[in-house]
């Protein structure tokens, strides 16, 4: 399929950004080293803050193309927020820090495909999961307070 209509590759690497990592495994580190794969920590959330990390993975994900895919990875977000995951870390986002993420995506106005992965219905404690994911697309999608 990412051959179809396009020339290969169908995602530039300098175009992929992950946000809120705190775990990958060897093979994970070896593809986002040899593809340049720009990797936010949850580290380097904590050290600069969400809002500088989020400018510039946005600004890394939007250069030279014509919108932004998000998959959003429950597993980003900390097991106590969001339990029914397939592979829970704790130390991942809050559940304010996921929202805001979520916010300042539909701000710039560039996103035109989203994914959601990650939830285990098995797992979850009382819908939680799936109830936060709902209002984080909500949140993608331009849903605010006032």
């Amino acid at each position: 399929m990412a051959r179809i209509a396009r020339p290969a590759p169908a995602v530039r690497p300098e175009n992929v950004v992950l946000v809120g990592i705190r775990d990958l495994d060897p093979a994970e580190r070896e593809h986002a080293r040899r593809f340049g794969i720009r990797v936010f920590t949850m580290r380097e959330i904590d050290e600069r803050g969400l809002r500088a990390v989020m400018d510039d993975a946005l600004a890394l994900a939007g250069q030279g193309t014509d919108g932004l895919h998000v998959s959003l990875d429950m597993d980003r977000i900390d097991p106590d927020e969001a339990p029914g995951v397939g592979t829970p870390v704790r130390g991942g986002a809050t559940y304010r820090e996921a929202h805001l993420a979520m916010e300042m995506l539909a701000d710039a106005g560039r996103m035109v495909s989203m994914d959601v992965v990650e939830i285990n219905p098995v797992l979850d404690l009382y819908n939680r999961t799936a109830e936060l994911a709902v209002g984080l697309v909500g949140s993608a999608f331009g849903l605010r307070i006032l």
